[in-house]
Parts: structure tokens; C-alpha cells; sequence
């Protein structure tokens, strides 16, 4: 009866287990969470006496920090076949051993092989599955003891990394804490315990082992007692108290087996702690049924949630997917007709650039006006030096003088004032012209990376046409610039526009009688009422507006239409006699994320029919 009692559980027990561990083994957990019960606990509080006691295997033991790297007990009940068989895996390696007493080895040389040797963690799992008549069915992961002072050879921050990576695992919905916390501490100080309250603040996943029973101050028994029976600090999942193994039980080689039974004979034999055992709140036997109970209801629990998480993950690599293979056919007619539809698209784009229609990161003609604006604001600056200087001229105007008697102009006196000062902005005006271009080239090279992001031959050929050309249209634009200023040496402008700048700068002091501004007929009368001051002050004032406006337009015409005109005309030469195979040649970062998405879209399809079968 007992027999078919066992194997009733067990039939009702191993399947959901088996899909857990099965789920993990394909990597499934690197997509979604998975149900697991993490096991955590202060250095020192008998966590590896417990793992131990449970699994039948000797694990690593010793002070300072023993579990380095997350550790996961796949607990097999085998009745028939075999007698003890572990396989150890991490990462590609796989080892199977059939003696139990090389666990404790494999598992060091793989902690040194991941977080190297000495007192480092790492957080890359090494998963020890045990497959015996004597064990439980139940997946534990032991996480390194909480450290509080670093020793020789650790980080100062080792407390830090070791509760970070523990948080990492105990915050999941999905995952059962299990705690363990010696019953001769102060339960309340207990950092594990704090950990887990933080992430599960009403208890309802945790569970906590109570060791070391053996060690309490006589009269602390009741306190004890009100900690298990849940008046302390409550948690859904309770507690139990176990009494493993201590190191000179360990030292006179007693088995697990005397182990076990003497901890049940600490239990029947205690004046306070006996009635645990009828409670079922004592001994690792009940623990270990428990564990896997808990473990069993917690993954039919989250069956039908981890079910929408495959089928999410599985829409969202479809659409990530479909991205990645949207790529060129392999068929040269078909990969030639793709070129032409990505060169047309990206020529589409550099037009609506160049108009002021698409913005990719920053509004290209806000830049650009930006950068206008500070010109004219240097063109409006430059009125005061060239006003200072031309009182100072007139001023020496005798040395200036000709052939001309008193009272006479002297006109080059006026030309050479405005051109020597004219000369001043053509500086100003080519730096003004690299500054557009780099914008330009910046914003043309993220339309570059929008469109050909995943061709490096094609973005490099685009790249260099468009510093060729931008090179090329400098030169024409510099050209312009430098033509600009030659005819400002002839310092002209039509006579009515002359007269209304005069008209703007004369003071109306000069005209109370009158009120009058100067006209065409009274060329005669402003000679004698403008001073010279003021004639090459309003000539000047009419060479700002000139470059104020021209200059933009004339870098804005050669450095961004003409370019993307000529662009949009160059890229479709590369269709004449081109290897379109190799201008189409995709990155490997592609390929490779081609390949990652693809391999979590099968695991996430043999999950979810894995999963699909239970719900």
C-alpha cells in the first residue's frame, strides 16, 4: 500500500518537474522565468548541511564564500536501474560520474573555471543532476552565501555583488525563497530573510529552514517554537526546523543515512521540539516532501502565465524576425530588383532631406538657420568697428586727399574704406561654409545608416561619394564666395536703395526745418547735408542685407540641393556593370542575429508545446 501510495505521488509529481528541468535544459529561461525554488542564507547558516542532507551528495564546505556560482540540484528519484548517477553541466561541458564522492571537486574545478580562483562569483549557472533511489524529486538553486566583511582577496564591494545577484533570482514572481536561518540568531537581524521580505513583502513564497537546533540557549526554546508556528514573523509557506550534519559528525564519517536517523531521534527526544514531528515541521524527510510539493503546486500555478509569455515572445521574434529577413534574394534578378528599390528609397529620403521633409535625430534647417542667424548677427556686430573706422578715416582725411580742392570728395577715399573692411567677413564666411558642410555630411551619413545599415560595402561606396561630392561643391561654393566679394570691390547698388539707407541713418536733427528725405532730384542737396560719415555708413549697411541673404542661399544651393541632387543621379550608377551580390553583402552582426532570433524562436516553439500539454 505504502508502495503504491509513493508511486501514485510520484506519477503526480514528476511530469511537472521533468517539463521545468526539461524547459531549462533547452535554454528557455534565457526568454521567460521559470518556476524554480532558490535557496539562500547567511555564510555560516547551514545551507550546504541542508542542500546536502537533501540531495545525499557531500557538497562543497568551508569558510568565507563556498557557493560561487549559482548551483542547480536537479533531484531525480530513480527506482529501478540505477543505484547513484550525477551529471554535471555548464556552459558546452558535460560530465557524467557514477561516485557520489567526486561532486564536491567537479563542482569546485567549475566554480574556478567560471569565476576563476580564489573568492570571485559569477552568475552563470552550473546545474548537478542527481539521479538516485534515495533522493526526493524536486530543483533546488543554491546561491552563495550572504557575505557581510570582505576577507583577504575579495572586493570591498563583495556584499554588494553577492546580494545583487541573488536579488536577481529571489524578485521573479516566479520564483520559491527558500531561507535558511540558524535557530541560535536573532531571526528579525537576518539578512537573508530581510532579502526576501524586501521581494516578497507578504510571505507568500517564502519558506524558511530553521537549523542548528541543537545549538539554542536553554530557555529559548518557546521563542523558537512561536517562530515556527508562524507568530513571529508569518510566511504562507511556514517553517521547518531540520538538524543536519555537524563537521565532526562529518569528521567520524557518519553517513547521511545515521544522519537521518539521529536527527529524528533529536526530534522524539526533545522536551519542546517533539511535537514538530506530528505537525510535520521537522526533520529534512518532511522538508524534502514539502520542497517538492510547494514546487509542484507553484508550476501549476504558473502554467497558464508562462504559457502567454512563450506565445508573446514567440509574436515578438516573429516581428524581429521578419525585420532581420527582409534582406536581398539570392537570385541575381531578384537582388538587382532590391538594389533599385532600396537606392530609390534611399534617394526618396535624401530629397525630402534636402527639402525640410523628414527629420531622423535633429530638424536639419533648424541647424541650418541656427547657424544663419549667427552669421548675420556677426554681419550686424561688424557695423560698430566699421563705423569707429570710418570716423577715424575722416578724420585723417588730409592724408587720404588728391587733386580735388577743399571741399571736394575724394571717391577712393569712400572705395577704399568699404573694400578693406569688406575683405574682413570673407574668413568669417568660408568658416561658415565648413560648418554647413559638416552639419550636411552628419545628417546625410544618418540616412546612410538608416537605409544601409545592414550592407557595409554599399554604406562605404555611399559614404564616399557623399564626402567626394560634398568636397567638390566646397570648392564651387568657395568659388562663389570668393567671386561674391571681387564684385563687392566694385561698390555698387542702385541709387534709390542707396538713398533709402541714407534716409535710415540721417538723424532728424538735420531736417527739423523741413522733414524732408531725400529723393533722386535732390542729389545735389544730400552732398551737402550727408557727411561722409554717413554715406559709407548706409553703403555698408546695404552690403550686410547682400550677405546676410546671399551667402546662405549660396552654401544652402551648393552644399544641400545640388548635392542631393547629384547623390540621388550617382547612386543609381552603381546598377552599371556593379557585383550587385557584393554591394548587398550583409553584416555578420546580421547574420548572427538572424541565427539568435531563429534559435530562441525554436526553443520558444518546443516550450510552448511542452507547456501546451499541461494546461
Amino acid at each position: 500500500m505504502k508502495g503504491e501510495v509513493h508511486s501514485h505521488f510520484e506519477e503526480s509529481v514528476r511530469p511537472y518537474i521533468d517539463l521545468i528541468d526539461n524547459l531549462r535544459s533547452v535554454g528557455i529561461q534565457k526568454d521567460v522565468p521559470l518556476p524554480h525554488i532558490a535557496v539562500i542564507g547567511d555564510q555560516s547558516s547551514g545551507k550546504s548541511s541542508v542542500l546536502e542532507a537533501i540531495s545525499g551528495v557531500a557538497l562543497p564546505r568551508g569558510s568565507g564564500i563556498v557557493t560561487r556560482c549559482p548551483l542547480e540540484l536537479r533531484l531525480k528519484k530513480v527506482t529501478v536501474g540505477v543505484s547513484w548517477k550525477a551529471v554535471l553541466s555548464y556552459g558546452d561541458k558535460k560530465t557524467e560520474f557514477v561516485d557520489s564522492s567526486l561532486v564536491g571537486n567537479y563542482i569546485e574545478a567549475a566554480q574556478n573555471e567560471l569565476a576563476g580562483k580564489g573568492v570571485g562569483i559569477c552568475d552563470e549557472l552550473i546545474t548537478l543532476e542527481v539521479m538516485s533511489p534515495d533522493v526526493c524529486d524536486v530543483t533546488l538553486i543554491d546561491l552563495p552565501g550572504i557575505a557581510r566583511v570582505p576577507v583577504k582577496g575579495q572586493p570591498e564591494d563583495i556584499g554588494i555583488q553577492i546580494k545583487s545577484l541573488i536579488t536577481k533570482f529571489i524578485q521573479m514572481p516566479e520564483t520559491i525563497n527558500m531561507v535558511v536561518v540558524p535557530c541560535n540568531t536573532d531571526i528579525a537581524t537576518t539578512e537573508a530573510l530581510k532579502m526576501a521580505q524586501e521581494v516578497d513583502p507578504e510571505g507568500k513564497r517564502t519558506i524558511a529552514i530553521l537549523t542548528k537546533p541543537d545549538l539554542i540557549d536553554k530557555g529559548t526554546e518557546r521563542n523558537i517554537l512561536d517562530i515556527v508556528h508562524n507568530k513571529v514573523i508569518p510566511l504562507r509557506k511556514g517553517y521547518i526546523m531540520v538538524k543536519c550534519r555537524g563537521q565532526q559528525q562529518i569528521n567520524e564519517n557518519i553517513s547521511l543515512e545515521e544522519a537521518a536517523q539521529m536527527e529524528r531521534d533529536f526530534f522524539q527526544n526533545h522536551d519542546h521540539f517533539r511535537c514538530l514531528l506530528s505537525e510535520e515541521k521537522a526533520t529534512v524527510k518532511y522538508l524534502a516532501s514539502k520542497l517538492t510539493q510547494h514546487l509542484v503546486d507553484h508550476i501549476k500555478k504558473s502554467l497558464p502565465q508562462l504559457n502567454e509569455q512563450i506565445k508573446k515572445q514567440q509574436c515578438d521574434l516573429r516581428n524581429e524576425l521578419k525585420e532581420c529577413e527582409a534582406g536581398p534574394p539570392q537570385d541575381p534578378k531578384g537582388a538587382k530588383k532590391f538594389l533599385i528599390e532600396i537606392l530609390t528609397s534611399f534617394n526618396d529620403q535624401i530629397k525630402s532631406l534636402s527639402l525640410g521633409e523628414l527629420i531622423i535625430k535633429r530638424n536639419l534647417f533648424l541647424q541650418l538657420r541656427a547657424k544663419y542667424k549667427e552669421w548675420n548677427d556677426h554681419l550686424n556686430d561688424t557695423k560698430k568697428t566699421f563705423n569707429d573706422l570710418t570716423e577715424e578715416k575722416i578724420a585723417h582725411k588730409e592724408e587720404y586727399r588728391g587733386r580735388e580742392l577743399p571741399g571736394f570728395s575724394n571717391y577712393k577715399i569712400f572705395e577704399d574704406v568699404l573694400q578693406k573692411h569688406v575683405a574682413t567677413l570673407q574668413k568669417p564666411a568660408i568658416d561658415l561654409l565648413d560648418t554647413i558642410k559638416g552639419i550636411i555630411i552628419e545628417q546625410f551619413t544618418d540616412v546612410v545608416n538608416q537605409c544601409f545599415q545592414k550592407y557595409p560595402v554599399l554604406l562605404d561606396i555611399t559614404m564616399d561619394k557623399i564626402y567626394n561630392l560634398q568636397s567638390n561643391q566646397q570648392e564651387k561654393a568657395e568659388q562663389r564666395i570668393s567671386e561674391q566679394f571681387e564684385m563687392e570691390n566694385m561698390v555698387y547698388t542702385q541709387d534709390p536703395i542707396h538713398l533709402n539707407a541714407l534716409n535710415k541713418i540721417t538723424t532728424e536733427e538735420m531736417f527739423l526745418d523741413t522733414k524732408d528725405t531725400f529723393s533722386e532730384e535732390q542729389f545735389p542737396v544730400f552732398e551737402r547735408k550727408c557727411t561722409y560719415s554717413e554715406m559709407l555708413q548706409a553703403y555698408y549697411e546695404i552690403v550686410v542685407q547682400r550677405m546676410a541673404d546671399q551667402l546662405p542661399m549660396m552654401i544652402s544651393l551648393f552644399m544641400l540641393k545640388q548635392t542631393a541632387h547629384l547623390l540621388s543621379t550617382d547612386m543609381f550608377s552603381l546598377l552599371d556593370g556593379a557585383d550587385v551580390s557584393e554591394l548587398l553583402s550583409e553584416t555578420s552582426d546580421v547574420s548572427i542575429r538572424r541565427r539568435d532570433l531563429q534559435a530562441r524562436l525554436d526553443r520558444l516553439r518546443i516550450a510552448q508545446e511542452k507547456v501546451s500539454h499541461f494546461i
